[in-house]
């Protein structure tokens, strides 16, 4: 009867610590049905050898031929592989969660080193732009000015002077789109004042009013997170000039300790998130930019009810 009554008791422990075990599992396996199934039994089985422990010390010592030696022990057996088993397959999940996280992580490194690489590549053209292009443009510049001081007829003027403004516009183009491609502004002052500088050069002469507010106070942050944070404010903005029609913008920046946070809103016509036709319009891109940087972004939007994006960064 003591033996029996141990076998049982020794039972009843396995098979509890292994229906706790499989519970705990369940989150793990996205509360997958069969696993919660199984978890459900591994209780019943825990419940019944309870009742079982309790049925037995009922009997006062006396010995019941329902109850076989042989059978507890064999109760035992099934309990004890439940529960090997049971810490084994946890094992098994946290090595597949390692595995994930260093997916995720691998994949973070990836994206990140497309980013600095672009960039790299934005800065070098710039460059080209700015030191190779534009001083051969002012030389023509100047050159041109002075064969108009001997250019006595009217209609050489009036050439002269449309070469003139044509050259200027094209000096003025290749420092835009020298600034566009790897803004200096960003590298010197940081992104408060990039997005500031961005939003000054293209809102001009647009019928859209841009609420702009920042809690940086200045503050630097590592160099490809700021510039991910600057592609992205100037893809929204472009895509709500371009697609949304809106009558206005607004655009939060606010740090913490722990993160950096944007919230852009227009109240333009917006679109459906979930249609994959839509992701034409750089959500794909900004997703990949954001996730580079380990960061989190949310769309929320609906046709005619705008759109709102959340970004959360870590610093």
């Amino acid at each position: 009867m003591l033996f029996i009554f141990i076998a049982l008791s020794l039972s009843v422990a396995f098979q509890i610590i292994a229906s706790v075990l499989a519970v705990s599992l369940i989150k793990k396996t996205r509360y997958n049905v069969a696993w919660i199934l199984l978890s459900i039994a591994f209780a019943c089985i825990a419940m019944q050898r309870i009742y079982d422990l309790y049925y037995l010390s009922q009997l006062d010592g006396k010995f019941d031929p329902e109850i076989s030696f042989l059978s507890n022990w064999f109760s035992v057996l099934i309990s004890f592989l439940i529960f090997v088993g049971t810490i084994y397959i946890k094992k098994l999940f946290n090595y597949m969660e390692k595995m994930e996280t260093l997916v995720r992580e691998n994949e973070s490194k990836i994206f990140s080193a497309i980013v600095k690489t672009e960039e790299r590549e934005r800065q070098t053209f710039a460059k080209e732009l700015h030191d190779g292009l534009g001083p051969i443009l002012s030389s023509i510049k100047m050159a041109f000015s002075a064969m108009s001081k001997d250019r006595s007829s009217e209609i050489d003027k009036q050439i002269m002077l449309k070469t003139n403004f044509a050259i200027d516009e094209a000096v003025i183009t290749v420092k835009e789109i020298s600034n566009k491609l790897s803004p200096h502004i960003l590298s010197n002052f940081g992104l408060e004042r990039a997005i500031k500088s961005f939003l000054d050069t293209v809102m001009i002469k647009q019928p859209i009013t841009v609420d702009y507010s920042s809690k940086l106070f200045q503050k630097r942050y590592d160099f490809t997170i700021e510039t991910v944070m600057y592609r992205v404010v100037c893809e929204l903005i472009t895509n709500t000039l371009k697609h949304a029609d809106a009558q206005h913008i607004t655009i939060a920046l606010e740090s913490t300790e722990a993160e950096l946070s944007l919230v852009y809103t227009d109240d333009g016509h917006g679109f459906s998130v979930e249609e994959v036709t839509y992701r034409g319009m750089g959500l794909s891109n900004m997703e990949s930019r954001v996730k580079s940087i380990n960061g989190v972004i949310q769309v929320v939007s609906a046709v005619n009810k705008g759109v709102k994006v959340s970004i959360h960064v870590p610093i």
